[in-house]
């Protein structure tokens, strides 16, 4: 497969459900997003806007709370988010990345995902102690 730039929606797209077919097949991670997840075209739907916001820079095209999404996922499966959750998730993104696409965006997609992964673990670890 040739592998490009991540130039537009349609890329964003492809990354997000070319990465979340691994997630849901993943042996630790596909239980939990398939038990928690109902509609999965609405989230991914979602989650190319929250990814085309970040890699573009778009006016808030994204509307959601990604923090307390995560915390709620915690909270569903009693404080049982770990580490290595957010590792797993981490790797795969990245080998999605490295799958389909090259490039300075995809560089940044990187970047923003492993930012993003410190900071949502440390919130639901905060909102652990409430």
């Amino acid at each position: 497969m040739n592998k490009k730039e991540i130039q537009n929606r349609d890329d964003v797209s492809l990354l997000v459900r070319s990465f979340y077919a691994k997630v849901r097949k993943d042996a630790v991670l596909g239980p939990i997003f398939n038990g928690i997840i109902t509609d999965w075209e609405s989230h991914l739907e979602l989650l190319t806007d929250f990814w085309e916001t970040q890699f573009f820079l778009k006016k808030r095209k994204y509307h959601g709370n990604p923090i307390e999404a995560h915390n709620d996922v915690d909270d569903k499966m009693n404080g049982g988010v770990t580490p290595e959750h957010f590792g797993l998730w981490l790797n795969l993104w990245f080998e999605t990345i490295d799958d389909l696409f090259i490039g300075d965006t995809a560089f940044t997609a990187k970047n923003r995902a492993r930012q993003m992964n410190t900071m949502l673990y440390m919130k639901m670890f905060e909102h652990r102690k409430k």
